[in-house]
């Protein structure tokens, strides 16, 4: 067997996880709330439908928004609904 060098170092924590701070799906989101419709069509230039349906329902969730809007794909295209 070959022989391994290697170091250990005491520490006193583990550092936080650093997690990214809000979305660029987040102003889509803000837009539709502030608008007065209740159903949208959301179009992102080289997004497919359900690759932006995925996106801002995880944002949805993060930001505990199910009770307000809801996201869904019909016939490839995406929608909000209040």
């Amino acid at each position: 067997m070959s022989e391994v060098s290697f170091d250990l170092s005491p520490v006193e924590k583990k550092p936080s996880r650093k997690y990214r701070k809000g979305s660029k799906y987040d102003p889509i989101i803000d837009a539709f709330l502030e608008s007065e419709n209740n159903l949208v069509t959301v179009e992102v230039e080289g997004k497919d439908a359900n690759y932006l349906r995925t996106q801002l329902k995880k944002r949805i969730d993060a930001r505990d928004l199910q009770e307000r809007i809801e996201i869904s794909v019909v016939n490839n295209k995406a929608y909000l609904e209040k």
